[in-house]
């Protein structure tokens, strides 16, 4: 009987400069597990459950948009899916790749997949927020959070292809990798769809406002104008999202905002990402906008600021701005000194905006 296909460990991957086989990848994880840090032991937990003769593998998603809850991952689609991203980047055997994402999340383990499937010589560190502080080394590919590589933007040009995700790139951040010679690439995706389904290039000549998909993956909106993926070879069924689109093309849509952050203020729908874009370049720290309740409205458009600013010089600022329409401008600003985030550094909006209600 043959291996599974996630038995087939490519013979030019490396782990840490060591090649390994699927016997001594084994011995690997048994080692992390034991002898490990905890970032250690994650990889070691998932190498043995990887594996095994298991089909499926159990992961929890992010919770950044509700609590999190189990899925269940059929392993032949994270294959196929790591085949896809080989493919698009054209990042074939023999790729030096740094692994500095937590295990806790599906793209920390999807790159020990990619580097196993496709041949990679993968070196990991300990996750944190400056991953290339301890190391000079070059390599042809890394994945970060924006809070990494915000930390990192002296030390980038040791990247050649860097894709960024766990959280929307803002524009402050997409200005300062516009200078890098490091190709940047923000993904879409989420845990349901093995990671990124759609990548959107930030920086240099194919810098775009679109998300272009990977191989395999078809494109659709709901009623509700929300992004439906139909992608047979890494989810079972159709993934019908939250997230409000516009379709350029068969392969191309532009990210829109979230049908379930849609603010209705006096009849009129309201999507916050829209917003920000348009306040984006007033800004200089961390922002978004947000409705609370209000008798006359139903809900009232508020901006709610990370640090210190003068509230009614910024008010005139975003009043005086030509691109936003009159129903555009927020009714209050507040300052709340530290937003709250999740570990990848994604702000959580509701929790935030409860701390306004002692401001």
């Amino acid at each position: 009987m043959a291996n599974p296909i996630w038995h087939n460990i490519h013979p030019e991957f490396k782990l840490n400069g060591i090649p390994y086989s699927h016997a001594e990848l084994w011995e690997v994880g048994y080692s992390l597990v034991k002898e490990g840090s905890t970032f250690e032991s994650s990889m070691g937990d998932f190498l043995l459950d990887w594996l095994s003769g298991n089909p499926i593998l159990e992961v929890f998603t992010s919770g950044s948009t509700g609590a999190p809850k189990k899925i269940h991952l059929k392993k032949k689609h994270m294959v196929n899916s790591a085949k896809a991203t080989g493919q698009y980047f054209n990042l074939d055997a023999g790729r030096t790749a740094l692994l500095c994402l937590p295990f806790s999340g599906i793209a920390g383990r999807m790159m020990l997949v990619r580097a196993m499937v496709l041949g990679w010589q993968l070196d990991y560190v300990e996750p944190t927020s400056t991953p290339l502080s301890h190391t000079n080394k070059p390599y042809d590919f890394a994945a970060m959070v924006p809070l990494q590589v915000q930390n990192s933007l002296e030390q980038l040009g040791q990247v050649r292809t860097l894709i960024i995700g766990g959280a929307p790139v803002n524009a402050a951040l997409k200005k300062n990798l516009d200078t890098l010679g490091t190709n940047c690439y923000e993904t879409y995706g989420m845990t349901e769809t093995v990671t990124h389904i759609a990548i959107k290039a930030i920086n240099g000549p194919e810098g775009s406002d679109f998300f272009k998909t990977l191989p395999g993956v078809n494109i659709s909106k709901d009623e509700r104008e929300c992004l439906v993926i139909e992608a047979p070879a890494i989810a079972a069924e159709a993934i019908v999202t939250n997230d409000l689109v516009d379709i350029v093309s068969e392969n191309t849509f532009q990210w829109l905002g979230r049908f379930d952050s849609i603010i209705n203020s006096g009849g009129i729908k309201l999507v916050p990402e829209q917003i920000e874009r348009k306040l984006a370049h007033l800004m200089n720290s961390r922002f978004f906008v947000a409705g609370e309740p209000d008798e006359k409205l139903g809900q009232r458009l508020v901006l709610i600021v990370e640090g210190k600013y003068d509230v009614k010089q910024l008010l005139q600022e975003i009043k005086s701005l030509e691109t936003l329409q009159k129903f555009q401008v927020p009714k209050v600003v507040y300052c709340v000194p530290k937003f709250i985030e999740t570990k990848t550094g994604k702000i959580l909006r509701s929790e935030t905006q409860e701390l306004t209600y002692t401001v």
